[in-house]
């Protein structure tokens, strides 16, 4: 099913209540003047306007960081699309969806059961508490996150994370946000390690390894 080409159903979830908030957003509406949705709980707001030459700009709360993410994207991803995700750049839980409505409605639920299950290991009981002191205990600072993510991806390119599965086998690895830092996981044989990423002086320190041996 392809989506009329200039209307989508356009969502978020509150990062103070839960809540997931959605709305219809037609080129008519944004041609109008900038589109503000905002939660029933009056605590936040995403907003979405046209940025000319043919581009979308959306200024999104999120569930994990204390500031909202901005992004860009086209109007024939932002109208045209069943489905399409905007993740967190720090956490890569989806922060903002938009397409179909009931492609919209299952995603919101699924990523409402993942911060449920990330907010249970952690010892977190509502959405508010992810802004708190307990949210500082939970994800690592952002700017040393990022570098730690960029190189595990760059060595599982490169074939450079050693695990404990034979050559030549199929092996996948999984990266988990912890408050000691992140813990990468080899879902095949369950090696793991975790990196730690509680200083801009350890994650430039890890920038720098050539190879990864999980245990």
């Amino acid at each position: 099913m392809v989506l009329e080409s200039k209307q989508t159903t356009l969502a978020y979830r509150c990062p103070h209540c839960g809540a997931g908030v959605m709305t219809a957003v037609n080129l008519f509406h944004l041609k109008g003047s900038m589109v503000r949705l905002k939660c029933d709980c009056g605590k936040s707001a995403m907003e979405v306007n046209l940025a000319g030459n043919g581009k979308v700009r959306l200024t999104v709360p999120c569930i994990i960081c204390p500031n909202p993410h901005h992004f860009t994207v086209s109007e024939s991803i932002f109208f045209g699309s069943e489905l399409f995700s905007l993740p967190c750049p720090y956490s890569d839980i989806n922060i903002c969806v938009m397409g179909e409505i009931n492609h919209v409605k299952a995603e919101l639920s699924r990523t409402e059961l993942m911060l449920l299950e990330l907010m249970e290991k952690n010892g977190i009981t509502d959405f508010g508490a992810l802004h708190g002191e307990e949210a500082e205990e939970l994800l690592p600072d952002p700017q040393v996150l990022e570098i730690v993510m960029f190189v595990i991806r760059d060595l599982d390119a490169e074939g450079k994370i050693r695990c404990h599965c034979k050559d030549g086998e199929e092996r996948e690895y999984d990266a988990e946000i912890l408050p000691e830092g992140v813990k990468v996981t080899c879902k095949s044989c369950g090696a793991s390690k975790v990196i730690p990423a509680n200083s801009l002086l350890q994650a430039h320190e890890f920038l720098h390894c050539d190879s990864l041996e999980l245990e």
